[in-house]
């Protein structure tokens, strides 16, 4: 039975524990592993630079300075006609969105189409909207239109599908659209917990239709192909072989971000010039002057044109929080989407089961740590752990990829309060069961003395004044050979039972079981200045209940057994004797011999209880006695007087 509870005990614990860990999982990964994602990426995953072949042209505050925002047309013209007539980039890509014409300065608008027309490795920015069309748009047309003209060959193997959000185009200037070759998707999405930018979306849909981010369109581009397959997990390029491991949402198919290290005292994790340079440096060459920047700097480059300024008087910010930075420059993160699937650097993520079985497995090691060792090595050993495992999440970020680091280290410490109150519950109950196993052959009160002073136990004592009984059983050799063992244990057994409690309940204690006789201490452990009187009324009521036993035992056809009962009152030693390694709690001295031998004289003058003058002294209002002067004591130079006691008043 008691197997069965320990058994129900620890199932019952397991259960509330695993689902205590079901629920932290869920807070920690919605709440605490995206920022320990953040650290991860910042500290041991983004330790190199972006790659040397990107570089980034930004309006930035030296651009603003220069000419006031918003700018004309022409001056992003003039960029881009600096890049494809001096310059030979492999491919430009223009993060921004242009949806409506400079109504005020048209010929503007006109310079910049006329500059964008001829370049035929130019790939600019869409976005899709949640909401409908105007009224006034024919929407169908115009999906089928850039479809049409900026749309991939899409191969869709998902077996699990989501519908998109989107409804509708930002829609282009006519004289826009007709001046772009190809166009990317620069929609983003952060993360739902912590807002921040750590997904791209290389693939969005809309109505059934898929296209590719201004980054991935760049690098079909870079390679000359239009043909994707999609898969639930990942994204392939057929003609490169290129794995895009993906997630899906109603926003898009999303990827991770691998970002890079961001340069000193920039924001960028790529080199970056100033626009005003590339529109001063066109400007130089048309007068026949030395330009601010080399167009070869370009030549065989993937170039990124955006804005990032944030100048007092006016700013153009296009940046987001991401793990590197709070304000990161899109145009960067633009930059570093490509450089991910042009070296192979995409963030990989563990699976679900993969992250439940790390989960289970730190839990079931730090449970049986904490059961194998002591607290000292077992949380010593836990420490080492966890560090390893954050050594090992490091190490693994270090090579793009991401491994839970949060989740598994509160479930281990979780793991840890569960284990270590499981253990501190059984120790609890084994102690009380070793208590009370040590009970039946210590007294509880002696045991209750040593647990209160368990940290001084010691050799020695004190002298008190204390009483001490003895009873024996008359004639119990001769009674032990009439009958087997077995049968005389039974006895033995049933008596001692009935007088333990009578010992108890007048505060005394039994010192120790000597065959067939008990010595039981009154005044100590338990302090009762009324002890002698106690003492003898245990005696009394003992004798009582013996009586009744003989009349139990006759019944059954057991022997009649008498016992004799010897009190003396006086100093003595009571605590600790023995060794180092082994200890009795006992009483010694010359009372306790005294005790001893007047219960003996019970065989001589044919009583049942006898009691010393010392104890007499204090029971001699309550007790009715028959004196028996000068008895000759073994061991005593003088004779003396003891008591028998006939009743109690």
């Amino acid at each position: 039975m008691k197997n069965l509870k320990s058994k129900a005990f620890f199932i019952y614990s397991l259960i509330f524990h695993i689902i205590l860990s079901c629920v932290l999982v869920f807070v920690s990964w919605q709440f605490f592993e995206p920022y320990a994602y953040n650290f991860m990426v910042k500290n041991f995953s983004a330790v190199t630079e972006g790659s040397d072949e990107i570089v980034e042209v930004v309006i930035d505050d030296k651009s603003i300075a220069k000419y006031r925002w918003p700018w004309r047309r022409d001056l992003y013209g003039k960029m881009f006609k600096f890049l494809n007539t001096y310059a030979k980039p492999k491919i430009i890509g223009y993060d921004a969105i242009f949806i409506t014409l400079d109504t005020d300065n048209p010929k503007s608008d006109e310079y910049f189409f006329n500059s964008i027309k001829p370049i035929n490795n130019l790939v600019v920015g869409f976005s899709l909207l949640d909401s409908k069309y105007p009224d006034d748009i024919d929407g169908e047309a115009y999906s089928q239109k850039f479809q049409e003209k900026f749309g991939i060959n899409i191969t869709d193997k998902r077996k699990t599908k989501y519908p998109s959000k989107y409804r509708s185009f930002a829609i282009y200037p006519e004289k826009y659209f007709n001046s772009v070759k190809y166009a990317g998707s620069v929609n983003a999405t952060a993360f739902a917990t912590t807002g921040y930018l750590i997904l791209a979306d290389p693939i969005v849909s809309i109505e059934g239709n898929y296209y590719p981010s201004l980054a991935l369109r760049m690098y079909l581009f870079l390679n000359n192909t239009k043909d994707v397959t999609l898969y639930d997990n990942h994204i392939l390029i057929n003609k490169t072989g290129l794995k895009i491991p993906s997630v899906q949402s109603y926003q898009a198919i999303h990827n991770y971000i691998k970002f890079y290290k961001i340069k000193k005292q920039t924001s960028f994790s790529h080199k970056k010039y100033s626009a005003i340079d590339l529109i001063t440096s066109l400007e130089n060459i048309e007068k026949g002057l030395p330009p601010i920047i080399n167009p070869s700097e370009f030549n065989n480059k993937i170039v990124f044109v955006g804005a990032n300024a944030k100048a007092a008087a006016v700013k153009v910010i296009d940046e987001a929080s991401t793990p590197m930075l709070q304000d990161h420059p899109g145009v960067d993160v633009q930059a570093s989407n490509l450089d991910n699937l042009i070296n192979n650097q995409i963030m990989h993520l563990t699976s679900f089961w993969q992250d439940l079985f790390i989960i289970i497995f730190l839990s079931i090691l730090t449970f049986i740590i904490i059961t194998r060792f002591s607290v000292f090595k077992s949380i010593l050993t836990l420490i080492i752990v966890a560090f390893a495992y954050f050594g090992l999440g490091a190490l693994c970020y270090r090579f793009n990829f991401a491994i839970n680091i949060a989740t598994p280290l509160v479930i281990q410490l979780i793991t840890m309060i569960f284990a270590y109150s499981y253990r501190f519950i059984l120790e609890g109950k084994n102690k009380e069961k070793i208590k009370q196993a040590m009970g039946k052959y210590l007294s509880q009160d002696i045991m209750k003395n040593v647990v209160k002073n368990i940290d001084d136990i010691k050799l020695g004592g004190k002298r008190a004044n204390v009483t001490v009984l003895f009873a024996d059983i008359r004639g119990f050799t001769s009674m032990s050979e009439k009958m087997t063992a077995e049968e005389v244990s039974v006895i033995l057994n049933e008596y001692f039972t009935e007088i333990e409690p009578i010992i108890t309940k007048y505060n005394g204690v039994i010192n120790k079981f000597i065959g067939d006789a008990v010595m039981a201490i009154f005044g100590e452990p338990i302090q009762d200045l009324n002890h002698p009187v106690n003492a003898v009324k245990c005696a009394y009521e003992m004798l009582k209940k013996v009586e009744e036993l003989q009349d139990k035992w006759l019944f059954e056809g057991k022997p009649k057994i008498e016992i004799g009962i010897g009190i003396n009152t006086g100093d003595a030693f009571v605590g600790n004797i023995g060794s180092e390694k082994r200890l009795e709690y006992t009483v010694i001295g010359d009372t306790v011999n005294l005790a001893s031998r007047i219960e003996s004289y019970n065989k001589v003058y044919r009583t049942n209880f006898l009691i010393s003058s010392s104890t007499y002294s204090y029971v001699s209002n309550i007790a009715d006695v028959i004196k028996i002067s000068e008895v000759t004591i073994r061991g005593k130079a003088k004779k003396m007087d003891i008591y028998e006691v006939l009743r109690l008043n």
